[in-house]
């Protein structure tokens, strides 16, 4: 069940009645929840169905033994339990070929913050089995994040209050749009009208034109995961659920570890906690270089076992690496306002740079699309004027402001219901004059 497919807004719909119409009685609601979460996995398959709760349960008991356990071997062994466990999850869903149509490593990273924290001693073990079943797989973000704490979703089912706030579901209305339109009018087109056929033979193509599709990957990748987490997070706020933030405008950030720090937030956070921060060597001189590496290249790796992932992120464990210890040496001393603008420049450059290895199936079909930059042809018989024009949108709107998008949201919530519906409405129909053939599966998806 996509996220942008009929199916999910009714599926929404239903949820959203029969969660308020129980929200008064706080067990009820809390197995409505997850049920619901075990619906939703179903209908992609029941083998999720059957997974996922089994797997929840066995973390729950674990990290209640953790919680009782005095600090020593049998914490240890606990802790590594449910970290096979989870990670099994991840190489089964990847690994076991037909049947398996995404990855469970969105789940699996969301369960391991909760006995990883257990067992660090930043959270509690949740209050019942019912708290860990509505969190750990929560529908709207089990698919592709955001990664969220069990112990920040517990906390807020406690404090469900009806009726939903007027404001705080216009603003999940208003995302859910968002999301649409980042989806189907902007990453789907880019992909549909150049990306996709670029990658697929560059050798077609001139170098402008591999460019110019190597530019619309770039924020077609973007487009298309903050559609997801837009649609997520409206969806949760519907529900008077709160997720956390996702992405802040990544390519406006003026070196690679500000990139880390404005995309895909939840997953950079998780690398840098749960990973990053348990590797050996922190304190000695090149330690800290050589685990940011090591960090990036295992999360290239997550992204699926192929040479281009390790690649990818081994450029930016370097990139990371070479950054922190720029910074360490200039010990933010100020620059130049048109540094800034260099150094954005270069690194947005650097991203979609690697971008490329991240997207071709091969390290020879990178090496293709490289080769043709070489050529220095200037061709451009196939950048048609609406993927020129989509892609100019798609900067221009990337790099407005954060606080437009802010006035957009608000002036959306202070709407009257009828002009927020037109809106709504108007939006579908114009998806759907433009979008003959359905959206594209959603590229993080399946990681």
């Amino acid at each position: 069940m996509a996220l942008t497919s009929p199916e999910y807004l009714c599926f929404l719909c239903i949820v959203f009645a029969a969660y308020w119409l129980t929200s008064a009685h706080r067990t009820r609601l809390l197995a409505l929840v997850a049920l619901v979460n075990l619906f939703f996995l179903w209908r992609w398959s029941w083998k999720y169905a059957l997974l996922v709760p089994l797997a929840a349960g066995i973390d729950c008991m674990i990290a209640d033994a953790i919680h009782l356990a005095k600090p020593g071997v049998r914490r240890k062994s606990l802790l590594a339990l449910s970290v096979e466990i989870n990670l099994g999850l991840i190489l089964l869903s990847r690994l076991a070929g037909g049947g398996w149509e995404l990855s469970l490593s969105f789940y699996a990273f969301q369960a391991l913050t909760y006995t990883i924290d257990v067992y660090r001693g930043d959270s509690k073990p949740t209050p019942t089995v019912l708290h860990h079943l509505a969190s750990v797989c929560f529908f709207p973000g089990v698919l592709a994040g955001p990664i969220t704490r069990i112990s920040t979703l517990t906390s807020q089912w406690d404090k469900i209050r009806a009726p939903l706030d007027d404001t705080q579901g216009s603003h999940g209305l208003f995302l859910i749009g968002l999301g649409a339109v980042k989806k189907f009018l902007v990453a789907d087109y880019l992909a549909n009208n150049l990306v996709e056929r670029v990658f697929d033979t560059p050798k077609l193509y001139s170098a402008a034109e591999v460019l110019a599709g190597v530019y619309g990957y770039t924020f077609q990748i973007y487009y298309d995961f903050s559609g997801y987490t837009d649609i997520a997070i409206g969806s949760a706020l519907l529900l008077g659920i709160k997720l956390p933030p996702n992405f802040n405008r990544p390519y406006a950030a003026p070196n690679v570890a500000d990139f880390w720090r404005r995309w895909h937030i939840t997953l950079s956070n998780w690398l840098r906690d749960y990973l990053y921060f348990s590797l050996p060597g922190q304190r000695s001189k090149w330690g800290q270089y050589l685990n940011l590496v090591i960090t990036m290249l295992l999360g290239g790796l997550w992204h699926g076992l192929n040479w281009t992932f390790l690649v990818w992120g081994g450029l930016h464990g370097v990139a990371l690496a070479a950054t922190r210890a720029w910074q360490t040496w200039r010990r933010r001393r100020g620059a130049p306002a048109w540094i800034g603008v260099a150094t954005t420049l270069a690194t947005f450059h650097f991203v979609a740079f690697a971008w490329i290895f991240f997207r071709s199936v091969t390290i020879a079909s990178a090496l293709d699309v490289l080769a043709q930059f070489a050529s220095l042809t200037s061709g451009t018989a196939n950048l048609s004027t609406g993927f020129l024009l989509i892609l100019a949108v798609a900067i221009v709107f990337h790099y407005l402001p954060g606080a437009w998008y802010d006035i957009a949201r608000i002036r959306f919530a202070g709407s009257p219901a009828p002009v927020q519906a037109a809106v709504l409405v108007l939006l579908t129909l114009g998806i759907q004059y433009t979008v003959s053939t359905g959206a594209a599966p959603f590229i993080y998806q399946k990681f």
